[in-house]
């Protein structure tokens, strides 16, 4: 189920939490729209082929509408909207040099349903793929590619990682992926269940193109940047 039907589903319990009764509940559409139309005003051209867009908003809002978020759950609703924005930028063609992450904030200051969006860049160790033909090594966990743009990545369960993986299975801190002169290496960091590349558990490894990881129950695939990556 999507962003929007779980919304719509969740819009009157949430409106009965409310404290002022009258008031209309926030559209969250609007919010994905504006985070949409900041991303776009703020996305900057390095070279004819290459746009780094923002990959850090932060969202203030109506202290009733800040309510609102919080009861429909603000992770889930920044989760679902990443992924919006993700898909926006492939079909723009821009790129992110880091994790995409969304706050919100209540502003006294600011009538209901206005919303305001702060929008900058942050490089991290890792970053959305949007793009078909990539030049840094990417990970597929789960379906979602990250570009690694950082000597050092770490992947865990933990909220300290680099890329955070759900999975109960994983350590906290479980896995380190390296960039070293011209090879990238995996290495585990003492979890409780593992790392297996192909298969074989291996303390440490020297990943190669279409290399297959495992961690608990989740499956990494690594791909060196070669090649273009089918879509």
């Amino acid at each position: 189920m999507g962003l929007f039907d779980r919304i719509e589903r969740s819009g009157e319990a949430v409106a009965n939490r409310l404290v002022h009764k009258d008031a209309q509940p926030l559209d969250t559409i609007e919010i994905t729209s504006k985070l949409i139309e900041t991303m776009d005003k703020k996305a900057t051209a390095f070279s004819r082929d290459r746009t780094v867009a923002p990959n850090v908003f932060q969202v203030s809002l109506a202290p009733i509408n800040f309510d609102q978020i919080n009861a429909w759950g603000s992770s889930v609703l920044a989760s679902e909207m990443s992924q919006e924005l993700i898909r926006h930028a492939h079909t723009q063609g821009y790129s992110f040099i880091g994790q995409i992450a969304i706050s919100f904030a209540a502003e006294p200051s600011l009538n209901p349903h206005a919303i305001h969006v702060n929008a900058f860049t942050r490089k991290d160790a890792s970053a959305p793929v949007t793009r078909p033909t990539i030049t840094s090594p990417i990970l597929d966990i789960n379906g979602q590619r990250y570009m690694l743009t950082g000597p050092v990545t770490i992947i865990g369960r933990g909220s300290e990682s680099d890329i955070i993986v759900d999975d109960s299975g994983v350590s906290r801190r479980h896995l380190e992926i390296r960039l070293t002169a011209g090879h990238t290496v995996a290495t585990d960091l003492g979890s409780t269940n593992g790392t297996f590349v192909e298969g074989v558990r291996m303390d440490a490894a020297t990943l190669v193109n279409g290399n297959t990881i495992t961690i608990g129950h989740t499956t990494i695939m690594f791909w060196d940047g070669s090649d273009e990556v089918a879509g």
